[in-house]
């Protein structure tokens, strides 16, 4: 059992999906094809795709300027937008690439823009007064128009593009029509006293209708240039669309072929008008919006007033958007309401799943309205209820009926149909004197609600059990009981699994609880130094958790009211809490933005998220324990799933995948398969193993050139690997000579062109360099120093005992015929090999005290003659050496005495020149092998002698 648990311990959160905001206002487009929304958020162009509700695409500018206005090509191949620092770009959306930018030569930003029917001419109307057209495909500015009176907002090609003209309106009220052809306003149409909105012009091209804010819609003959008639609508117009002529639209009241047109306003609903007559013959109906209370004139209040409106031919649907950034679609026949989208959600307060699947999530925001979202397809829909804020949400155990509370001082229970997806409010209840800042459903059966309101009381509500199939208008609720449970406002309610126990949470930094029954009070939890935000009772244990504005989070027990466990890691206040892992680990947020994972036997927090950039208000765990939504006032929602078996599995899968190559780099470095064994090694980023390669290379006899082959057959992204370990090898003597070999390979055969183009070569090259010169300075002292050493042989005088001449001379003659040559070595101590017999070191310190006497006398009774007979022999004995042989101790044994000179024989002298000079070349041989051997850094080793060699001992 302790192996499960800990197996359902979770490490970690990954973002499974978010629901961000897309659009704040500004300008709206949707594509000819009818699958795409562009709308302006900032400084960026969102492209919304219809069928998923996700964000598809997303062109940004790089100076992070605020986009002024945008428009797509009718061709939607080519997208322009312009920016506050007076400049336009053009993009190809699909890749995110900008293809193109030039300056828009208007005094002040554009203020808006539309292409011609053949996707060639731009124009830009900006806040200068002035119109430019601009050919998008030689890319100049063909006309400057002037003419205009403020900032000219609206500006359109006339649908004939063969009579090239360009219609627009500025802050004067008037339509000015201009002709391209002379540059020159041709016409102005004059029927508005407020600004004008849209235009809109039949196929023919001979109709105009213009709408404009002070609620009249002008329909125009173009032929004429006069209005033919003035469609008083009774509301401020936003967005005016002419019905096209094909299609059935006798569902809206479309009875002839007189050209009709929709209005979208302050009233927020679609209205159908006939041109001829100037009647509206239809009104969209929105059944889950309540009836709008007249206020003044008999104006809607600004939430619910539609701002654009745009056909879809392609998909016989009409769109449109809302003051509160909502994109409604609906059937072009019908005007029924098919499909929402949320550009905006501002601040959100709260947000639960919802659905006996979880399919759903139901989100409380800086409104009175409720949304509810399909997380499969990101459709909205939007519930009108309370007539204030909404400031909590809980849900039922089933997952289908939820209660809301809000500023309005009254409660609301909402029932789903779980085979359409439809919410209706089936429940209501008002009795609270101040804003309801909590609410709580009952877990075991949908029978009753806990409220706790700012008037520091606590109401109980039953729930009928005819609720839930209970058909009509929503049900009047009754508070049961109703007691004052704190000194200040009531930041939390929380209802035990058995529904037998409820706890509230104050400011007053106190949590209690009570008896749901009749609200008997069973117990206070103090120990917070701050207001407690929320309260959460254990589903395994008789456990109560609280989360403060002190940034703690302590547990409670409920036996007897102390507290157990104190968490701190949060800067600020702890906002939400939650129990996971069947109540062994917790899940809090807070107002820093942060999303913490608590071990409760441990005390330790496992993982920390940073989830939003702003107080996070609403955390919310799934039924199945693995997904987990947060609300933020960031207006983000993002949906969490545990990761923790999917890291668990990968990490094991990479361990075997570890374990299978290093097995296999084993086997290739047995067999000398070099060249994989290489490329493997770097692959696992194993630089010591791809050093004992090279070295493994280089142990051949053609080394070099292996080591080069192997090198070159190398990918461009393993020479920067292995150029990256020779920074790293090379700050090691011992591995230096490596590291060199691959360097110059390297620097052989690829140009300093293709070397720049290395990734991370520079800092490559800078390690590289300062130990490079370190080395070189090293190599050279050493070569120094073996020249002194060459120096000290060449002053060096040979003596040995004159009594071993003639076994020198035998040897010396064996040598001359092909004999084994005697090996010679410096004794550092000469003593040493002969002290350790004995008497034989007397021996040999009388024999060289008799030895120095002897030269002492000769050299004071030498003549002239004898002084250069003396010399000859001198150089050649400084030239050649006999050291003492490293064989056996008996032959170690032998003393060694000082030759002495002679002038007798002359035959021996010249036997004796001839052996000295076969030693001098033995003996040069040997020193430059030497040399070599300590320039490479290696201590010279002592060679075997043969048994017929004699020790011989140097001496000054």
């Amino acid at each position: 059992m302790a192996s499960k648990t800990v197996l359902q311990f979770k490490t970690n959160y990954a973002v499974s999906s978010k629901i961000e905001p897309f659009y704040k206002g500004g300008k709206v487009q949707i594509s000819k094809d009818g699958k795409y929304i562009f709308c302006t958020c900032g400084t960026k162009v969102n492209i919304l795709d219809i069928a998923t509700g996700r964000v598809s695409h997303r062109v940004e500018q790089d100076d992070q300027e605020d986009i002024t206005s945008f428009t797509v090509s009718p061709d939607d191949e080519i997208l322009v937008t312009s920016s506050r620092a007076l400049l336009l770009k053009q993009w190809d959306w699909r890749e995110n690439k900008c293809t193109r930018t030039w300056k828009a030569i208007h005094t002040a930003p554009v203020a808006s823009m539309t292409f011609d029917p053949t996707s060639t001419l731009l124009a830009t109307g900006g806040c200068d007064s002035t119109i430019k057209v601009w050919d998008v495909v030689k890319q100049y500015c063909t006309h400057n128009l002037k003419g205009s009176s403020g900032v000219v907002h609206v500006v359109e090609f006339h649908p004939d593009i063969s009579r090239l003209q360009l219609f627009s309106s500025s802050m004067d009220c008037k339509i000015r029509i201009w002709d391209l052809k002379s540059s020159k306003c041709v016409s102005v149409l004059e029927s508005h006293y407020s600004a004008v909105t849209s235009l809109s012009f039949t196929p023919d091209g001979n109709t105009l209708v213009s709408s404009g804010r002070d609620k009249i819609c002008t329909v125009w003959d173009l032929k004429t240039k006069t209005p033919t008639r003035t469609v008083p609508v009774f509301e401020t117009v936003e967005a005016v669309v002419l019905l096209p002529k094909q299609g059935d639209f006798s569902k809206l009241g479309v009875k002839s072929k007189e050209p009709h047109f929709i209005t979208a306003g302050s009233k927020g609903v679609l209205r159908v008008w006939e041109a001829s007559s100037a009647r509206c013959v239809f009104t969209q109906t929105v059944p889950a919006r309540p009836q709008p209370v007249e206020v003044g004139r008999g104006e809607e209040p600004d939430e619910h007033s539609l701002t654009h409106c745009l056909l879809l031919p392609a998909t016989n649907r009409i769109a449109t958007v809302t003051a509160e950034h909502n994109f409604l679609l609906s059937d072009l026949y019908t005007l029924v309401l098919e499909q929402q989208f949320v550009g905006y959600n501002d601040e959100v307060l709260d947000v639960k799943f919802l659905g006996p699947a979880d399919s759903h999530i139901v989100v409380a925001t800086n409104s009175s309205q409720l949304k509810v979202f399909d997380l499969a397809t990101s459709n909205c829909q939007i519930l009108h209820g309370h007539s204030e804020t909404v400031l909590a949400l809980d849900v039922f155990r089933t997952g289908s009926m939820f209660a809301s509370c809000a500023k309005d001082k009254t409660i609301r229970v909402w029932q789903m149909n779980t085979e359409t997806g439809v919410v209706c409010c089936v429940a209501q209840g008002s009795g609270h004197a101040n804003a309801i800042g909590s609410i709580s459903c009952s877990r075991m059966k949908q029978s009753f609600v806990v409220s706790g309101s700012q008037d520091c009381t606590i109401k109980v509500w039953d729930l009928p059990e005819s609720l839930a199939t209970r058909g009509g208008g929503p049900e009047v609720l009754h508070a049961r009981v109703t007691e004052k449970g704190h000194d200040k406002d009531i930041n939390s309610i929380a209802i035990s699994p058995n529904d037998k126990l409820l706890a509230t949470g104050s400011q007053d930094r106190t949590a209690k609880l009570w008896s749901s029954a009749d609200l008997s009070l069973l117990g206070v939890f103090k120990g917070h130094k701050r207001g407690i935000w929320c309260l959460q009772f254990s589903p395994m244990d008789q456990i109560l958790a609280s989360s403060s504005a002190d940034g703690t989070v302590k547990l409670w027990g409920l036996q007897d009211f102390s507290c157990l466990k104190t968490f701190e890691g949060h800067d600020a206040s702890v906002l939400k809490v939650i129990f996971v892992s069947r109540g062994t680990q917790l899940l809090t947020s807070g107002s820093d933005g942060l999303l913490k994972l608590w071990t409760i036997k441990t005390n330790e927090c496992v993982k920390t998220v940073d989830a939003h950039e702003d107080k996070i208000w609403g955390l919310h765990g799934n039924k199945k324990d693995d997904l987990v939504v947060t609300g933020s006032a960031d207006s983000c929602i993002t949906l969490w799933k545990d990761v923790t078996e999917i890291e668990l599995a990968e990490e094991q899968a990479k361990q075997e995948d570890q374990v299978m190559k290093q097995q296999e780099l084993s086997n290739l470095l047995h067999e000398k398969k070099y060249f994989k064994a290489m490329g493997l090694a770097i692959s696992l980023n194993q630089p010591h193993t791809v050093l004992m390669v090279i070295k493994g290379i280089l142990t051949n006899d053609d080394g070099a050139e292996q080591l080069e082959k192997t090198i070159l057959k190398l990918r461009r992204d393993q020479k920067e690997s292995v150029m990256r370990f020779c920074g790293v090898w090379n700050t090691n003597a011992r591995n230096c000579q490596e590291a060199q070999a691959v360097v110059q390979v390297l620097l052989q055969h690829e140009s300093p062109e293709e070397l720049l183009q290395y990734s991370g070569v520079r800092a490559a090259l800078e390690g590289l360099l300062p130990y490079t010169e370190r080395h070189f300075q090293r190599i050279s002292r050493l070569l120094q120093a073996s020249m002194f050493v060459d120096y000290m042989w060449q002053n060096m005088r040979l003596t040995g005992n004159a009594s071993c001449g003639e076994n020198q001379d035998e040897e010396m003659e064996d040598s001359s015929l092909g004999g084994p040559a005697p090996s010679f070595t410096i004794d550092p101590n000469p003593s040493m090999g002969l002290d350790s017999e004995g008497g034989d070191s007397a021996r040999l310190e009388e024999a060289e005290r008799q030895g120095r006497g002897e030269v002492e006398e000769e050299e004071e009774s030498s003549q002239q003659e004898d002084v250069e007979s003396d010399d000859d022999d001198v150089s050649a004995a400084n030239k050649g050496v006999k050291s003492r042989q490293v064989g056996s101790p008996e032959e170690g044994k032998e003393n060694i005495e000082p030759e002495s000179s002679s002038e007798g024989d002359s035959d021996g002298e010249e036997q004796m020149e001839g052996m000295e000079n076969e030693e001098q070349q033995l003996l040069r041989r040997e020193t430059e092998a030497r040399l070599v051997t300590m320039t490479a850094g290696n201590q010279a080793e002592t060679q075997s002698v043969t048994p017929r060699t004699r020790s011989m001992r140097l001496r000054r």
